[in-house]
């Protein structure tokens, strides 16, 4: 069974290039344009690893995270930030983000941090 990710951002591009990167790499991806999609996925697929973009409109990312953490509270979320959003990246970490990677971000970095915040799952016998 392959890991899941789930990508959550408004901009497509990221998604895109997040999505072809991470499936190249051998994890099962999902995407997401906005929290109520985000959450229906977390709902439906159980993701390992959260990319999460914090400035999205309807339901900023702090929110999203809450709601992910009501339905899995073990779920590991990584966050994507603007510049200057210190008080957002701090409140994210209270709730249990495990680090942040500001907007431009290095893909490799990116790429670094997913296999080592994953969870690895078990293989099933």
């Amino acid at each position: 069974m392959k890991e899941k990710i789930l990508i959550v951002d408004d901009q497509f591009g990221i998604r895109i290039l997040l999505n072809e990167v991470l499936s190249k790499e051998g994890y099962e991806t999902f995407q997401a344009a906005n929290g109520f999609q985000a959450l229906d996925i977390v709902q439906k697929h159980a993701p390992h690893l959260v990319l999460l973009d914090m400035k999205i409109p309807g339901m900023d990312g702090i929110e999203i995270l809450k709601r992910m953490k009501v339905i899995d509270p073990a779920i590991r979320v990584i966050i994507m930030t603007a510049y200057g959003e210190l008080d957002m990246i701090q409140e994210a970490k209270d709730l249990g983000a495990l680090t942040h990677f500001a907007k431009p971000f290095d893909i490799d970095d990116i790429r670094k941090a997913v296999k080592e915040y994953i969870v690895t799952v078990p293989s099933e016998s």
